[in-house]
C-alpha cells in the first residue's frame, strides 16, 4: 500500500479498497437471497480483468456463505496478498469518526461482526487485515479510534502477538486489547472468572485425542485421572464453533464411539450442568457488554440443553417469544439486577471495551457461563413483524457502542 500523507504527522492515508461489506451480505444471505448471480458477476469481473480488492474480498465471503468455505479462504488469501485496508459502507457521506478494526485472517466467524454495530451509526469502518509473515503498516492508517477484532483462537495468536506489540505505542485509543482478548478461550476464561460469588463457570481442560482414548478405555472414577471430573461430560474440539462437534458424554462406551466419529487431535472437556427450569426447558442467553455495561441480546427457550437460538424454534413459538420480549423488556431491572455483582466483576475481570457472554442460570439461581467472546454476531436481522421487541433492543446496544467508541476519541482529542 503507497501512502498518500494526512494532516496528522504520525498517520497517514492509504488506498482502501471499497466493499459491499459483512452486514449488508450476511442480511441477504440470511433473508434467503440468493446470492450466486452476486457471486458468478463478480467472476465475469474476474475473467475481465477488472475486479478489484473489495470485490474479491466479497467474493470471499459469499463463498463462505454459500458453503464453500475452503474455496471462500482461498479466494481471501490471494486478495489480501496484494491488499489488506477495505472501507464498509457509511450512512453518512460525512462521517462522525474513522474506526480502524484489526482483523486477523480467519473465516466468516473469525472476527467480530462490527459491521452490524455501526451500520446505521454515520461512523466509518476501515478494516486493516494483520496478515502473518507481513508488518502493519507504518505509518498507520488514518484513524481515530482502533478497536482489536481478531478472536481467541489458534489462527490468530500471531495477529494479536504483533498488534500487542505496537500497542504500547499506538497514536491513537486502542479498544480491546489484545493481551485481554488473550484471555476468553474455554480453558483460560475458567481460571479468570473462578471464585467470583454468585457465577457458575465448569472448569474446562484441554485434552488430546490420546488422553481421551486412554479415558475411554480405564476402569474406575473419572476423577483417578481428571480432577473434579465425572461423568456426564461435554466434549468439543477445540477451535470448534458453533457448536460443531459438542457431545454430552455419559460413560467411556459412549467417548469411544464419538472419538471414532471425531478426527481432531484436542478437545476441550467440562463437567455436564443440567439448567432445565422446573417446566423442563432450558433457558439460554446473550449478554452484550458495551464500555462495562450489559445489555441483552436474545434469549433461547428449548427442550434440549445445547441451544442455540436458531434450533430453539423460537419463530414457530408464540409463548417462547413472549418471555423473550418480557427478558428484553425488563432487563435492566430484573435480571440485571438480580445478578449485578457477579456481572459488574465479570466485566471488570474480562476487561474488554466490547464483549459477549452466553449464560444460563443454574438450579441454584447463579449466572451459569457458556463462553465469553469477542467475535459472537449481535445483530438485526430478525422479522419485525414476528420479533418487535427486538429492533429496539439491538439498536440500544448499537447506539451504546457508537457513543463509546465518540467518547474514547473525544476523551484523546
Amino acid at each position: 500500500m503507497e501512502p498518500k500523507r494526512a494532516d496528522r504527522a504520525e498517520l497517514v492515508s492509504y488506498p482502501c479498497a471499497d466493499r459491499i461489506g459483512f452486514a449488508k451480505l450476511t442480511t441477504m444471505a440470511f433473508n434467503g437471497v440468493d446470492l450466486r448471480p452476486m457471486r458468478d458477476a463478480i467472476m465475469a469481473k474476474v475473467a475481465m480483468g477488472t475486479v478489484g480488492a473489495g470485490d474479491g474480498l466479497d467474493l470471499s465471503l459469499i463463498a463462505q456463505l454459500l458453503g464453500d468455505r475452503q474455496i471462500g479462504l482461498a479466494v481471501q488469501n490471494e486478495v489480501l496478498a496484494f491488499h489488506r485496508l477495505f472501507r464498509s459502507p457509511c450512512s453518512l457521506e460525512q462521517p462522525k469518526l474513522r474506526v480502524l478494526a484489526l482483523a486477523a485472517v480467519m473465516d466468516v466467524g473469525g472476527n467480530t461482526p462490527i459491521e452490524f454495530l455501526l451500520e446505521h451509526s454515520g461512523i466509518e469502518l476501515q478494516t486493516l487485515y494483520v496478515v502473518n509473515g507481513v508488518e502493519l503498516p507504518s505509518p498507520l492508517p488514518e484513524h481515530d479510534v482502533a478497536i482489536v477484532i481478531a478472536s481467541d483462537s489458534e489462527e490468530c495468536r500471531e495477529a494479536l502477538r504483533k498488534i500487542d506489540r505496537a500497542a504500547a505505542h499506538w497514536p491513537r485509543p486502542l479498544l480491546n486489547p489484545p493481551q485481554r482478548i488473550g484471555n476468553l478461550d474455554r480453558d483460560k476464561l475458567h481460571r479468570l472468572l473462578h471464585g467470583i460469588e454468585g457465577l457458575d463457570i465448569p472448569a474446562t481442560e484441554v485434552m488430546t485425542r490420546a488422553r481421551l482414548t486412554d479415558l475411554a478405555r480405564m476402569d474406575g472414577p473419572l476423577a483417578d485421572v481428571a480432577a473434579n471430573m465425572r461423568f456426564p461430560i461435554i466434549v468439543r474440539p477445540r477451535g470448534s464453533h458453533a457448536g460443531n462437534g459438542l457431545a454430552k458424554i455419559d460413560g467411556r462406551a459412549s467417548l469411544g464411539r464419538y472419538l471414532a466419529e471425531r478426527p481432531e487431535p484436542e478437545f476441550f472437556v467440562a463437567r455436564f450442568v443440567d439448567y432445565a427450569n422446573d417446566d423442563g426447558l432450558f433457558r439460554k442467553y446473550r449478554i452484550a457488554f458495551v464500555d462495562g455495561r450489559p445489555y441483552a441480546c436474545h434469549m433461547a427457550i428449548a427442550d434440549r440443553w445445547d441451544i442455540w437460538y436458531l434450533n430453539a424454534g423460537m419463530a414457530f413459538s408464540e409463548s417462547k417469544r413472549a418471555e423473550e420480549a418480557n427478558f428484553m423488556q425488563t432487563f435492566d431491572d430484573a435480571f440485571a439486577v438480580r445478578h449485578r455483582h457477579a456481572l459488574a466483576a465479570m466485566a471488570e475481570r474480562v476487561g474488554l471495551d466490547y464483549f459477549t457472554v452466553d449464560c444460563a442460570e443454574n438450579k441454584a439461581g447463579e449466572l451459569l457461563i457458556f463462553e465469553a467472546d469477542n467475535t459472537a454476531v449481535v445483530h438485526n436481522m430478525d422479522s419485525p413483524e414476528m420479533f418487535p421487541y427486538k429492533s429496539p433492543q439491538m439498536n440500544r446496544i448499537f447506539d451504546a457502542f457508537a457513543a463509546m467508541l465518540l467518547h474514547r476519541a473525544g476523551r484523546r482529542r
